[in-house]
């Protein structure tokens, strides 16, 4: 038991010690942006307060967090630190929710305000940003949050479960956690809604609306159509989201405008749907699906199995 202890203090001290090395180079490259873009930008009035609260979020509480956590974790008070550090932690929230949009301004700026370009350039080329540019710096606290995830477990791990103060780890584990799956289902969004814009943008006319909300984006790819009756295989363009499975086909290379595009041929609903492995039908590799609707029987093929049991899985999650 002492022994194990021991093991315990050993590997709860390096991990405390990192933390807070790794807790004083980020308030350093947060000092950056702060002393050299918000504090100045603020003095001379560059950007108007509506565009610097959009551009910057919540970066100043942000940083004053990060200041009384280190103050902690420099006199060895690792408890009540995580303690007053999860009272703040929903700033991260917000900062990943604002955080597309920050994206967007900055562009916006950089491409309409000459004063802001200018200011910029100028304040990246001093010897503490070591090359580094306002963009690199903007996502740190999204990933620092990941990483206190780490440090938090690991030094929940290595503290003993009777002490008072494993409660208190074990209380900040669930708050990072909880603000940290937050942030994870923002770039979900934000990921789901780029290839819903992205398929939209695919298909020739407004006829398909993919562009629905509560709609989620599955997966794409090129399957074979196999008739019923004894014509030849069709190949087709499928997208599968939550809700549809559509079926394109590529535009003629030389049309004008839709060269480039999809035309829709069908949109089946799943709601109503059974997904069905059909065997024997195919001759080595590959395999065949087949898709029951109410009114229709959808075949298809793929020469490579592991495709096809993708696919397959895919239909399985959606429909149900």
């Amino acid at each position: 038991v002492e022994e194990q202890r021991a093991r315990w203090e050993r590997k709860r001290c390096r991990t405390a010690k990192e933390l807070l090395e790794t807790e004083h180079r980020y308030l350093e490259q947060l000092d950056l942006v702060v002393t050299f873009f918000v504090t100045i930008l603020k003095a001379k009035g560059t950007l108007k307060p509506a565009v610097m609260e959009t551009l910057f979020g919540p970066l100043e509480s942000i940083y004053s967090a990060s200041q009384v956590l280190s103050f902690h974790l420099e006199r060895g008070n690792l408890g009540l630190g995580l303690e007053n550090f999860c009272q703040k932690l929903q700033l991260y929230g917000h900062y990943a929710e604002n955080f597309e949009r920050a994206n967007k301004t900055l562009m916006e700026q950089l491409r309409k305000n000459k004063a802001f370009r200018r200011f910029k350039k100028l304040q990246e080329t001093r010897p503490q940003f070591q090359g580094r540019k306002l963009e690199d710096l903007l996502p740190l606290p999204l990933q620092r949050l990941h990483q206190y995830e780490h440090f938090l477990r690991d030094l929940l791990e290595n503290t003993s479960p009777v002490s008072a103060e494993s409660q208190k780890l074990a209380k900040a584990v669930k708050s990072v956690s909880e603000v940290s799956q937050w942030v994870q289902d923002i770039d979900r969004k934000r990921e789901n809604s780029l290839q819903l814009h992205r398929v939209q943008k695919l298909l020739k006319g407004q006829k398909t609306q993919v562009l629905t909300p509560g709609r989620w984006y599955i997966r794409e790819g090129w399957l074979l159509v196999v008739p019923s009756k004894g014509k030849e295989l069709k190949r087709r363009i499928f997208f599968l989201f939550s809700d549809i499975f559509i079926s394109t086909k590529p535009c003629h290379p030389l049309h004008l405008t839709n060269s480039n595009k999809l035309a829709c041929t069908a949109v089946y609903p799943l709601h109503q749907c059974v997904v069905d492995k059909v065997f024997g039908h195919t001759q080595g590799e590959g395999g065949l699906l087949s898709l029951s609707f109410p009114h229709k029987t959808l075949l298809l093929m793929s020469t490579d199995q592991q495709d096809i049991n993708d696919w397959y899985q895919c239909l399985r999650t959606a429909v149900r």
